[in-house]
């Protein structure tokens, strides 16, 4: 028997057997598709790894030559500063001329003839494959400036404070990877070198120099006197050379000016170099040791407060005028009276106590009250002599450093006192030795030795003299034994102002005035007058000073010299007359030497240039970056 839904069942069946393939071919399309799609990935992965890499290739060779850039820049500024030279300079620029010549043929052999890598080191060495090539670098002659002085950096002048350099440059690196890529980078500057010199402020004593003037207006019609000048000379004015003989410095000479004036007949001119000629007159005179123009100012003492100060404690440093109160606390005369406090017209004092029974020097000097002549002499191997004259009335000082004693006879009244006057440090109170100030509380109106050619100033003293007021030089101050040559050939094949060896026996004599002249008022009979000191007419208006203060010189107020000899050095605020046929100063060259000059002398602090601590530095001013590369 036959089920009813049997034809059903064979037409459900005849259907299925229709549809047998479907599966298969769905599936081959799905299969077809992903294959495609795969193929579509791998292709652009392809093609983004290869723009990538080439992407990567390129930046690699343009780092790599930025980075030759930079390192050919640091490189010549390395090799410029390992080129300055030794003992530069005040007289010598740092960096020799030609030096970029060197640094640029150095550069395109160390960096142009190849492809070098670019790599680290340690563990960093090869790290980066890329390589740069240097293919054109200059360095071009530098734009030179001498700063704080004047002159050429090859021939610089003044007080140099340093240099200043620029080198332009201009360099081009070519950049490679691994690859064919490379990248071309310029660049274009400045190197800057900036060689800065450390400005030495010192402590001067006005002794030092042989010729010192404060007030000289440059061109005002006056010029100095020729002649051979011995010793280092300076003005805080200009120096004016005139045509009527021949110049020679044979040490340094400098001028705040900035100029010099050179006076031609009807004209002067105002150069700022070291010699003028107008027509076929040449005005040049000879600088054996260099013409420093516009030099830093010196400072001037501004008062003789010190000077007095030594003659109290043997010290010299005083906050300010010294009050009849500290004489009185100090000095006592012969008679052992001391200052009065109300003041005093005239005498003789000196700083002294009793100390264990005896009399005993306590300070630095001889206080003398009122105008007074003032002889110096001699006496014996070892004593210096001073005998005041005070309106008749005379004092006579003896200071024997060798036997430790002073001796005071006045009017029949002797006093011994031991010890001698002391020069301390004024910082430190340590002994320096026998020193003696002698300040004269108003004029000296007569400063001589015992006579023409007969020594005045003992071996082995050191002495400053200072008055209130005005000095007069009467006669011969002159030294027991002379401590350079006065003519050529005195020692064979040596010029005069030689200093003659075992002379220097520590004789020193300053004379200073801070508000008055050092008047020539000569008596001897030929008209020669010789003078072995260094003298001081110099004070700083507005610092204190008297009303004088400022208007000090040196100056002839007797008959006329025929030669005038000192023996020295002469520092004045302005030049004056000194009417002498013949005047030569010869530089007592000991005050050069070791800070060696007369006690409680005038000082200043001076500012001079190099002292070698010079520092070198160097930047770099980049004006134009340059991507040259061709694409390709």
């Amino acid at each position: 028997m036959r089920p009813k839904n049997a034809g059903l069942l064979k037409s459900a069946r005849l259907a299925q057997r229709g549809q047998r393939g479907v599966v298969l071919i769905m599936t081959l399309l799905l299969l077809l598709l992903l294959t495609g799609l795969s193929v579509v990935m791998v292709l652009s992965t392809n093609s983004d790894l290869m723009t990538n890499g080439y992407y990567r290739g390129f930046r690699g060779s343009f780092y790599a030559s930025d980075s030759g850039l930079n390192v050919v820049r640091q490189a010549a500024v390395n090799q410029m500063l390992a080129s300055v030279q030794a003992g530069w300079g005040v007289n010598k620029q740092p960096i020799p001329a030609g030096t970029e010549t060197n640094v640029q043929t150095a550069m395109l052999n160390a960096y142009g003839t190849a492809y070098g890598n670019i790599t680290g080191q340690g563990q960093t060495a090869g790290s980066w494959p890329e390589s740069f090539q240097l293919t054109s670098f200059t360095l071009s002659a530098p734009q030179c400036q001498v700063v704080g002085g004047g002159g050429t950096c090859a021939a610089p002048t003044g007080l140099v404070t340093g240099y200043s350099y620029i080198y332009p440059y201009t360099m081009t690196t070519v950049g490679r990877a691994q690859g064919v890529e490379k990248s071309q980078l310029s660049d274009r500057g400045a190197l800057l070198i900036n060689a800065s010199l450390v400005a030495n402020a010192t402590q001067q004593n006005f002794a030092a120099w042989g010729m010192f003037i404060d007030q000289w207006p440059i061109c005002n019609g006056g010029t100095l006197v020729p002649g051979t000048i011995t010793g280092p000379a300076f003005t805080n004015g200009a120096w004016t050379f005139g045509t009527s003989g021949s110049y020679i410095f044979t040490d340094p000479v400098g001028s705040a000016s900035a100029q010099a004036g050179y006076q031609f007949s009807g004209s002067c001119a105002q150069v700022a170099g070291n010699s003028d000629k107008v027509g076929g007159v040449t005005i040049a005179p000879t600088f054996q040791n260099g013409f420093n123009l516009g030099s830093p100012s010196v400072p001037l003492p501004p008062n003789d407060f010190n000077q007095e100060q030594a003659v109290l404690d043997g010290k010299g440093v005083a906050a300010g005028a010294v009050t009849n109160a500290q004489l009185n606390a100090v000095l006592q005369n012969i008679g052992g009276t001391a200052y009065p406090v109300g003041g005093a017209a005239s005498g003789v004092y000196l700083p002294y106590k009793k100390i264990a029974g005896k009399q005993t020097f306590t300070g630095g000097g001889i206080y003398v009250q009122g105008n007074a002549n003032v002889t110096l002499s001699t006496s014996g191997a070892s004593a210096q002599v001073y005998t005041i004259n005070q309106g008749g009335t005379v004092t006579t000082v003896t200071i024997d450093p060798v036997a430790n004693t002073t001796t005071m006879v006045s009017g029949g009244t002797t006093l011994n006192i031991t010890g001698v006057p002391d020069q301390y440090d004024p910082a430190t109170g340590v002994l320096d030795g026998p020193a003696t100030m002698m300040y004269v509380n108003g004029s000296i109106t007569g400063l001589s030795g015992p006579g023409q050619g007969v020594a005045a100033v003992q071996d082995g003293n050191a002495i400053t003299i200072t008055a209130a007021n005005n000095v007069t030089v009467t006669g011969d101050i002159l030294y027991k034994t002379p401590p350079v040559t006065l003519t050529q050939n005195q020692i064979p094949n040596s010029p005069a102002d030689t200093l003659i060896p075992g002379n220097n026996k520590g004789q020193a004599l300053g004379v200073f005035t801070a508000n008055g002249d050092i008047q020539l008022a000569n008596s001897q009979a030929n008209g020669n007058l010789e003078i072995d000191a260094s003298l001081a007419s110099i004070c700083s208006p507005g610092s204190g000073g008297g009303a004088n203060c400022g208007q000090g010189g040196l100056v002839n107020t007797g008959n006329a010299i025929n030669t005038l000899n000192i023996v020295g050095g002469r520092i004045q605020n302005q030049i004056k007359n000194i009417n002498a046929t013949t005047r030569n100063v010869f530089f007592d060259r000991r005050f050069a030497q070791n800070g060696f000059a007369p006690p409680w002398f005038p000082s200043t602090t001076v500012t001079a240039g190099n002292v070698g601590n010079g520092t070198v530095t160097a930047t770099v001013q980049r004006v134009q970056w340059l991507n040259q590369t061709a694409y390709f």
